[in-house]
């Protein structure tokens, strides 16, 4: 019986090396050391692949002396031990490397060597760093130097496999691993697939043009069921010999040009050919990763979704040969997969799974169309028939309010709308909350995402207004307080809630019912205003940060709209020009499906150019306004 102790069992590699080895040999007897964190995702591993009640879990961490294992005599007879846990992100900070990377591998080799096992370390092409050149299995230190953390700490943690007293080891290094041959699957973006989303633009152009490109050089690239094939076939080959190194690669020179033909067809692109040798293009790049050219450079492909560290790995010289292995590989049955049969596979997974894009895309039936809209204050008014028009218009919604039974009338009666012709009807759903809690907000917030996977508007729509001048006031402080309670700090509440999961989705719109208040600065209104106001503030500086992350606002300022809100000011009962409801929310559903910065009114913009151009005159028409509208009933406290 033979015993394994894996490393890194759950990661991308590491299930698909567990299966196979579970696979090939009925009788092998393995333990996993998993993370604390990743036990009850590894034991839903287990329960479905074939042999996974075979698999012995302890928990323990790189991190840790002696990987935490508190007794390794209960880890019975070990004869290898395979090493796949490490950080394999290139955009991850050098501290975290160099502890996972290189002390994580100096732990497991000291381990090896107590078990008396054959350690199976698997490195990767990155040893190579920038050495100009061939590189074969038999080199390690040509004296290269490393672009990153990444280079760097998987040439460390190699050369301590390598001087480890009394060690017996392996070493295995693939290249760059992409999605599985056969479907694709990948676990997140990584390597070349950061450039995908620039690629895809390609399928713009008629697929039948010829397309001139530079000769970017050489891509290394392998699936990953190539790797975890070879692994376990080469783990048992030659089992009694030591110091042993593979490279897992692509015998056959592939270009980037290459990569992008393989991929075209997926994507209705056209084919290249290179048009600019890569002598020309090379010092090009290796310009760009130095000096001041470096920050401009970083600055664009950052915006493009790409970690600066990737563009460095693009002018790397190294000629990485695995003739040697292929031919090993070759004898034992493992045949590398075909880029050209199985590129429209990953292209097809990323663009399903992983494109950061993808949330963005919009049903071709309409905008609204299956998208999750949150609304506060969506019990009554102009919430409530925003609601409806999302609804009818086949979005999902989202109603928010204080009062629960007002919220179960307004679903009751939304699931009785019809829907826009041609069109689903979306569905409606009742959270009760209170906005001016921020505990409240949270919990909400929490149980829509559970419930629902995702929101992808949040419209801020619940309000207070105050009609009282400043004068009237100067005792009703609560006033200023319970206005900015529910106009600014519940918005806020509610935004800072949710960015992080928009952020995270890469798709995310905001949308904020404020006043033609913040215009006009009338009078009687410095509460509410001033309220609105900080709130377009807030949302501007939020959107500026958030441009990357595809996280847009859109403020719109209505006018005044017939609503509870303005029932006790008995003067607006019969004044002309106040604005329906459905008028009022229709502005808000642009808002919505069209995600302007703004949308005003020809009232508002006359009114707040007037206050820039003639600041005199506006104010003094604001004061007769004040001085021919008196105080309201309500206001003098004549009215509940």
């Amino acid at each position: 019986m033979t015993g394994y102790l894996v490393t890194g069992a759950s990661g991308f590699i590491g299930r698909r090396v567990l299966q196979r080895l579970l696979a090939a040999d009925p009788d092998a007897r393995i333990t996993a050391v998993v993370r604390s964190s990743s036990v009850p995702s590894f034991a839903t591993l287990l329960e479905s692949i074939d042999g996974g009640d075979r698999v012995i879990t302890v928990t323990g961490d790189l991190t840790e002396d002696g990987l935490g294992l508190r007794d390794i005599s209960g880890l019975g007879d070990v004869d290898h031990v395979v090493h796949l846990a490490a950080i394999y992100d290139m955009a991850a900070d050098a501290a975290s490397q160099e502890e996972a990377n290189t002390e994580g591998t100096r732990r497991v080799a000291a381990l090896s060597v107590d078990l008396g096992a054959m350690l199976h370390h698997v490195s990767s092409i990155a040893v190579s760093g920038d050495y100009d050149g061939v590189f074969t299995e038999a080199d390690f230190d040509k004296g290269q130097g490393f672009p990153t953390p990444y280079h760097r700490t998987k040439f460390e943690a190699e050369q301590i496999v390598r001087e480890t007293p009394d060690l017996r080891w392996r070493v295995y290094r693939p290249t760059a691993v992409v999605g599985d041959s056969r479907t694709g699957e990948m676990d997140k973006i990584d390597g070349p697939y950061y450039f995908f989303g620039q690629l895809a633009t390609l399928g713009m152009l008629p697929s039948f043009l010829k397309m001139p490109m530079p000769d970017l050089g050489r891509i290394e690239l392998v699936p990953v069921d190539y790797v975890a094939d070879s692994i376990v076939a080469l783990v048992d080959h030659r089992p009694a010999e030591s110091g042993l190194v593979f490279h897992l690669a692509d015998p056959t020179p592939t270009t980037i040009t290459d990569m992008v033909n393989a991929l075209a067809p997926a994507f209705d692109a056209p084919r290249g050919f290179d048009a600019v040798p890569n002598a020309l293009i090379r010092p090009v790049l290796a310009a760009g990763s130095r000096g001041p050219l470096r920050a401009a450079r970083d600055i664009v492909v950052t915006q493009l979704g790409i970690p600066p560290a990737m563009a460095d790995l693009v002018s790397l010289p190294v000629d990485f040969r695995s003739d040697e292995s292929a031919a090993t590989l070759g004898g034992l049955g493992v045949e590398l997969p075909d880029l050209c049969e199985y590129g429209p596979r990953l292209w097809r997974y990323w663009y399903d799974h992983l494109d950061l894009a993808r949330h963005r895309r919009a049903d071709a039936r309409g905008p609204l169309v299956g998208k999750n809209v949150l609304i506060t204050g969506a019990s009554a008014g102009i919430g409530r028939a925003t609601a409806r028009m999302c609804i009818t218009r086949g979005a999902n919604v989202f109603l928010v309010a204080r009062d629960s039974d007002r919220l179960a009338e307004a679903v009751a009666e939304l699931e009785a709308e019809t829907p826009a012709a041609g069109l689903p009807l979306g569905r409606a759903y009742a959270y009760q909350a209170d906005i001016t809690d921020e505990s409240s907000v949270q919990t909400v917030v929490k149980s829509i995402i559970a419930e629902h996977d995702h929101v992808d508007v949040l419209v801020n729509n619940a309000g207070r207004s105050i009609r009282r001048s400043t004068l009237n006031s100067v005792d009703r402080s609560h006033d200023y307080q319970r206005t900015m309670a529910v106009n600014y700090f519940g918005a806020v509440y509610m935004t800072l809630a949710l960015l992080p999961h928009m952020t995270a989705r890469q798709t995310g719109h905001v949308v904020n019912v404020s006043s033609i208040a913040v215009q006009s600065r009338g009078p009687r209104f410095g509460a509410y205003g001033a309220s609105k106001a900080a709130l377009e503030a807030f949302s501007a500086a939020t959107a500026a940060e958030t441009l990357s992350d595809h996280v847009t606002f859109s403020t719109v300022r209505l006018p005044l709209t017939r609503t509870r809100m303005i029932a006790p000011t008995d003067a607006y009962q019969a004044q002309h020009g106040v604005w329906s409801v459905d008028k009022a929310a229709a502005r808000v559903l642009y808002a919505i499906a069209n995600r302007p910065k703004r949308v005003n009114t020809f009232l508002g913009d006359l009114v707040d150019a007037g206050h820039h151009l003639f600041p005199r005159l506006t104010n003094r028409i604001m004061h007769q306004e004040f001085l021919m509208v008196g105080e309201s009933e309500a206001a003098l406290g004549r009215k509940s």
